[in-house]
Formats: C-alpha cells, sequence, structure tokens
C-alpha cells in the first residue's frame, strides 16, 4: 500500500508540474495534463503483463486512433456514418493486437491508448478537420507527454508487480510436481484399498463354503450277557 502511495504522490507532482511548465517549455500540456496523467497512471498501476509489453500495447492503440482520424479527414465522410465506420475499423484493430499476440499486448491497454489520442484531438479534429496534419501531431505529442509522465510515476511499482509474475510461474512450474504426489498417493490408496476388498471377499468365501467333518467313529460291538 505505501508503494501506492508512494506512486500517485510522484503522479500528482510531475502532471501539476507538467502543467506550471507547458508555456515555458512549448509543450501545450495544459489541457490534457489530467486525461493523459490519469491514463498513463492507470497503464503503470495495472498488475498485467511487464512495463514493456503494456507499454507497447497502449502505443498501437494510439497509433490504430491516429489513423482512424486520418482515414476520417481523407477517405471517410465527415458524417455520422463516417465516424462509426473509424470507431469500428479502430476497435477491429485493437482486438486484431489482442488475439493475435494472444495476450502478451493486453487488448485494455491497446483500448487505453486508442481513448488518449481520441479524448485529446476529437474536439480539435471537429473544429478544423482540414488541419489534420498539424493539430493531430501536436495533440500527440501533449497527450504522450503527459501519459508518459503518469506512467513512469507509477511504474515505480514494477519491482513488485514483476515478483508477482515470478511468484505465478513459480506456481504453474510447481503444479505438476504436487499433481504427481497427489497421483502417487491416490495410487497408495487405492492398492490398500483393493486389498481390504480382497481380504472381506476372501473371509466370505471361507464363511459361506460348507465345513469338512471328521470321519464316523468306529461302532464297537459288547457282548450280550449270558442269561
Amino acid at each position: 500500500m505505501r508503494r501506492y502511495i508512494i506512486a500517485g504522490l510522484v503522479l500528482a507532482v510531475l502532471t501539476t508540474l507538467l502543467v506550471v511548465l507547458s508555456d515555458a517549455f512549448g509543450l501545450d500540456t495544459e489541457g490534457v495534463a489530467l486525461l493523459g496523467g490519469a491514463l498513463g497512471g492507470a497503464l503503470g498501476l495495472v498488475p498485467d503483463r511487464s512495463p514493456a509489453q503494456r507499454a507497447g500495447a497502449f502505443g498501437i492503440g494510439f497509433v490504430a486512433a491516429w489513423i482512424g482520424y486520418a482515414l476520417r479527414a481523407a477517405v471517410l465522410p465527415d458524417a455520422t456514418a463516417g465516424r462509426a465506420v473509424a470507431v469500428l475499423l479502430v476497435l477491429l484493430a485493437c482486438l486484431a493486437v489482442g488475439a493475435g499476440t494472444r495476450g502478451r499486448l493486453p487488448l485494455w491497454a491497446t483500448l487505453l491508448g486508442a481513448a488518449a489520442m481520441a479524448g485529446a484531438y476529437e474536439t480539435t479534429y471537429s473544429a478544423d478537420p482540414t488541419a489534420f496534419l498539424s493539430s493531430s501531431a501536436t495533440t500527440a505529442t501533449s497527450i504522450l507527454v503527459a501519459a508518459g509522465a503518469g506512467f513512469l510515476a507509477t511504474s515505480l511499482l514494477g519491482p513488485q508487480v514483476e515478483r508477482s509474475r515470478e511468484l505465478e510461474r513459480e506456481a504453474e512450474h510447481s503444479a505438476p510436481a504436487r499433481h504427481a504426489q497427489d497421483d502417487d498417493l491416490s495410487s497408495v490408496m487405492a492398492a490398500q484399498a483393493a486389498e481390504t476388498d480382497d481380504a472381506a471377499a476372501t473371509g466370505r468365501r471361507e464363511a459361506s463354503s460348507p465345513r469338512r467333518e471328521g470321519p464316523a467313529p468306529f461302532l464297537t460291538l459288547q457282548p450280550r450277557p449270558e442269561a
């Protein structure tokens, strides 16, 4: 719990600095600092896969959303149908990455990346779709800086996350040994039960079979007394 508190404090400080120093460094992160910091913080806090895998999935989802806006600007009509097709393609791309990597690049992290780009850029794109190239680059840079700061802050929990993954792998490796021991114990108990059943059956057969009598005693003839 202490590590979570430390990571949250570092996240709060870095996000605040992004807002304060945005103009000084020309980052333009004031409007997306909270969104990017929160998404990056969630990406770093969830103990699922390694930090590199989570960051890679986030980046793929982010790029997929950017391509969706590019299709809207170049090919798709600026109407409800065009927006619906773009959303469908982006979500299918995220799903394909998760399924294609068999979960090594988690789907939730890919969706998080797509949400970061869409949440930061939708209003800007709707205001002027023709300025896609310049406006998307500016927005993408700003949201990635904010999300990277949030991810960096919460990645302080990385060693603890990796330790939990090691414990899971050790448990998986020791599971076959435990199963083998259980099988051996079951075999011994089954053998003992079989011996007990055989002994009981033998006792029942002996009890039900007729007893053999010994030879009849010889009759002794006694002489009659004379009158």
